[in-house]
């Protein structure tokens, strides 16, 4: 199997470059899994519906967030429909959002979970406890 990671999409410009240079680049390279870290990808704070859509769009798989995931309030009901945009696996249990998403890309199974840590962050569980768990 072969997984593209992309760090951060960060804003318009982030987002230009990887519908630019993303479909060519998986086609080139025969990648089975695109994922990537969206959660500043609008104007560098937080995700949107559309633009979640617009990444899906151009070839990415899924979708990770993590404290800023939840800045723009418009995601909210989109996290519940939308198992493929991740919170953090280590953020408390109920707050909104899919913690991990399991799949098949390339004949092979996968799963994808995120997690934040806890240097000058929010409180949350520790990330090692919780992929232990996972």
């Amino acid at each position: 199997m072969r997984l593209l990671f992309i760090g951060d999409i960060n804003a318009s410009s982030g987002r230009e470059i990887t519908s630019n240079v993303l479909p060519g680049l998986r086609r080139e390279r025969e990648i089975d899994l695109v994922v990537a870290n969206a959660e500043n990808a609008a104007h560098g704070l937080g995700i949107t519906p559309k633009i979640a859509d617009e990444l899906y769009g151009v070839g990415i798989d899924v979708l990770t967030g993590g404290n800023h995931l939840y800045d723009r309030k418009e995601i909210y009901d989109y996290l519940a429909g939308e198992p493929r945009l991740l919170r953090p696996a280590n953020f408390a249990p109920g707050v909104p959002g899919s913690s991990g998403y399991a799949g098949e890309a390339g004949g092979v199974g996968y799963y994808v979970a995120t997690l934040v840590g806890r240097t000058f962050m929010p409180a949350s569980d520790c990330p090692f406890r919780t992929l232990d768990r996972i």
